[in-house]
């Protein structure tokens, strides 16, 4: 059952109010919901869905947004007049053209009632956007479950470039030809490369190896460690939609219909362990963020890997119950930093993930078209007059330049100049000393 609402409308920008609660002896400065804060989009225990999207080009001035959910994150309620178990979901979609500065180019809002016996092991909605070759766009996506009245929103960018975009081909399972919602692959993953607006002959496929460096810390200015611009092979392959094709070695992988341009489809194989970290050989690289040197190499050279693992963290905490539960968080937060930033990299490799894997999940976060800014609470400050006392908040923010990259739409760079002051040593120590870091309980700077 399916019902669509789609509608056209101008943006609008909702000023934040502040409120002063103030009392005899205690003054608080407290602000009204922070409307531009999007943090929650990088916080997994505020989100009740973790959708998988894809985009395609169906013709000249159609984008198409397949968004799937997992059967296991949707709510089912007999709570209606047929008492059959059916979830209730809305998704409202606003394209924003960034090539006009922003402007609201497009917006859909559709509801769906899924009755949970026609659902398999999840659904795909799948959604037209007015869009145009040679246009940038963001797409603002919001899952709505009305029954239990929560809601997931996440930011989709994207280009329209021409006949050679990524966006042209369709990606599904050789097997059971269901579409692939995902760019990152399985090394024993067959799959299906559909490209019925180019229809070639030859696709060229180009290989790169994945950049494994770690990013350099917030305070330290280095060059980031990016791809080597000419791929390690070339390699023809003859098109076909229904080819099983399989990448088994780890790296990136693009596919385009002419050998001398650079563009196209890009497929990423990091491995059968990610975006999760289940072995030691892939639990141990990330360590990197607070071991030392002669640590790491003991680690990586270790005959019994998992118990060179086992014994960096048990020194941390001198506890088995104290090392689990810091390595459930640690790599809790690297698991995550892999779902939100994975770009060319794994995410826990990208600026990005690396702060969000030492400081956590950020406080605020804020967007614009050429990046985003994540605010950590400090410390409280408090500030007495007389016998009143008053406490505010300030924060410690990290500023992300999105770069144009021909690999991913999803590359952002810290700018290390902006934040001289990042604490990073404390982070470290506090790791190091099993303590899971937060900026706001840091006693040494109260």
């Amino acid at each position: 059952m399916l019902r669509c609402i789609r509608d056209k409308g101008a943006a609008h920008i909702t000023a934040a109010i502040v409120m002063f609660l103030v009392s005899s002896c205690y003054t608080s400065r407290q602000s009204a919901p922070d409307t531009k804060d999007l943090s929650y989009v990088y916080n997994p225990a505020r989100n009740v869905f973790t959708p998988s999207v894809s985009l395609y080009n169906e013709d000249s001035e159609t984008t198409v947004l397949s968004v799937s959910i997992r059967r296991d994150e949707l709510f089912f309620s007999e709570a209606n007049p047929e008492g059959v178990p059916t979830a209730s979901i809305l998704l409202s979609v606003k394209l924003f053209d960034q090539t006009l500065g922003g402007n609201l180019a497009d917006t859909a809002n559709y509801k769906y009632d899924l009755i949970r016996e026609d659902v398999g092991g999840g659904y795909a909605f799948r959604i037209p956007l007015k869009a145009y070759d040679g246009v940038s766009y963001t797409v603002a996506l919001k899952i709505i479950d009305l029954i239990r009245q929560r809601t997931v929103q996440t930011f989709i960018d994207f280009d329209r470039t021409g006949p050679y975009s990524g966006l042209n081909y369709k990606v599904r399972d050789h097997f059971s030809k269901n579409e692939v919602f995902s760019n990152i692959v399985k090394p024993n993953q067959f799959i299906n490369v559909l490209s019925p607006s180019l229809k070639p002959d030859t696709l060229w496929l180009f290989y790169y190896k994945t950049v494994m460096e770690l990013p350099a810390p917030p305070s330290t200015v280095l060059p980031e460690v990016t791809l080597s611009p000419e791929p390690e092979l070339i390699i023809p392959v003859p098109y076909s939609d229904t080819l099983p094709i399989m990448f088994p070695r780890e790296g990136i992988y693009m596919l385009s219909p002419d050998s001398l341009i650079r563009e196209g489809l890009v497929l990423l194989n990091f491995g059968n362990d990610h975006p999760s970290f289940t072995s030691p050989e892939t639990m141990i690289p990330p360590l990197g963020y607070i071991a030392t040197a002669e640590e790491m190499e003991y680690l990586v050279n270790a005959d019994k890997p998992k118990l060179a693992l086992d014994e960096f963290w048990f020194n941390r905490t001198g506890s088995i119950e104290r090392s689990k539960e810091l390595i459930r968080i640690y790599y809790n937060r690297t698991l995550f930093a892999n779902y939100y930033f994975s770009s060319y990299k794994q995410g826990w490799l990208t600026d990005r993930g690396m702060m969000y894997i030492m400081y956590g999940p950020p406080d605020k976060v804020y967007k614009n078209v050429d990046g985003e800014s994540w605010g950590y609470k400090m410390p409280p400050v408090k500030s007495a007059w007389g016998s009143q006392y008053s406490s505010t908040e300030e924060y410690l923010w990290f500023n992300f330049s999105k770069k144009k990259n021909l690999f991913s739409q999803n590359d952002f760079v810290l700018n290390r100049a902006s934040t001289p002051i990042s604490y990073w040593d404390i982070a470290v120590a506090r790791w190091r000393e099993g303590k899971v870091f937060r900026l706001e309980t840091a006693t040494e700077l109260q």
